[in-house]
């Protein structure tokens, strides 16, 4: 049975307003600043339509990294036991496959300007814990001793970060961010 077609901007464009929106305020007048009523005002769209698709202000920048987080958990959580090593690299390499830059590069490129290096912070370090939690994890699931799966684990989440930062402030010619994480599992021993 097919859907019809409902009226209105397609999925795609109104997450991408949203977030344009949001980016051009966040450096006008600094994240703490900017309200939701402010994001849907610039773009045009509704308060509810803010919260289809981000729960939160800081969802608009972290929101594309968490999905494939939550994609990274998911894989390493349902894959068969054994070879964590190499569900791990696949899960990372996922991650950061097709990655563009988005919200969370202009964020880390402007935080001061944005008055976001706080919150940034904050909020990345929710984001190492999750991908540290979900290699430890998968890690200690095979077999490996706490210690080593909770380090490993460890360097592995914040590695990512400094990848992602590494590769937003590198600008236009950025590196690809997939080479940049094999480096991260390189040097965590993975």
């Amino acid at each position: 049975m097919t859907l019809p077609h409902r009226p209105g901007r397609p999925r795609a464009s109104s997450r991408d307003m949203l977030a344009e929106a949001a980016c051009e305020l966040f450096l006008e007048n600094g994240y703490e600043s900017t309200s939701v009523a402010d994001i849907t005002r610039r773009a045009g769209v509704s308060r509810s339509t803010f919260f289809n698709y981000f729960s939160s202000k800081a969802d608009v920048v972290w929101g594309g990294l968490d999905e494939r987080i939550v994609a990274l958990e998911a894989r390493l959580s349902e894959a068969p036991p054994g070879d964590a090593p190499e569900h791990i690299r696949a899960g990372i390499a996922e991650l950061a496959a097709g990655f563009v830059p988005d919200t969370l590069a202009l964020a880390l490129l402007h935080a001061t300007t944005m008055g976001f290096a706080g919150e940034l912070e904050r909020e990345a370090s929710v984001r190492r814990a999750r991908i540290g939690r979900a290699v430890a994890q998968r890690m200690r699931r095979d077999g490996a001793e706490r210690l080593r799966a909770d380090v490993v684990g460890a360097a592995v989440g914040g590695g990512v970060l400094a990848a992602i930062e590494v590769w937003a402030q590198a600008g236009p010619d950025r590196p690809d961010l997939t080479g940049l994480v094999e480096r991260v599992l390189g040097f965590a021993g993975l």
